[in-house]
């Protein structure tokens, strides 16, 4: 999915921006990160700006509603080929993520780039 001519590697659907809009109104600026460790589970976390120090390894993925969302090297590595799509499911969520309202958490969909879209990113990579 383009963002304009610009291909994007996370975006967010109108539910998940509805919950970051309410939720840094409420609480402030959040920052998201995928790890996909086994301890972490495979759900984005959600963390109030500065409460999650962001590794020198991990992979600054893009911002969807205004907040950063950052990806662990080894699972970029193995989803680069790969669009993020940040959405909101029903229940609490785990371990220690902000949920995406009542009784709401963070979910990740994803969908595999085209060709055309995997060559502007090599193209737009520094």
């Amino acid at each position: 999915m383009m963002n304009g001519s610009r291909v994007t590697r996370v975006v967010a659907t109108p539910a998940a921006l509805g919950a970051i809009l309410e939720l840094t109104r409420e609480r402030g600026p959040v920052i998201f990160f995928q790890s996909g460790g086994c301890c972490d589970g495979s759900l984005p976390m959600c963390f109030e700006e500065g409460e999650f120090k962001i590794g020198d390894h991990d992979v600054l993925l893009g911002n969807v509603g205004g907040c950063a969302f950052y990806i662990d090297h080894r699972q970029f590595e193995a989803w680069k080929h790969t669009q993020l799509i940040l959405d909101v499911g029903a229940g609490e969520p785990e371990g220690f993520s902000i949920g995406a309202g009542r009784d709401r958490h963070f979910v990740i969909r994803s969908r595999v780039f085209d060709a055309g879209e995997l060559e502007a990113l090599d193209q737009s990579a520094p």
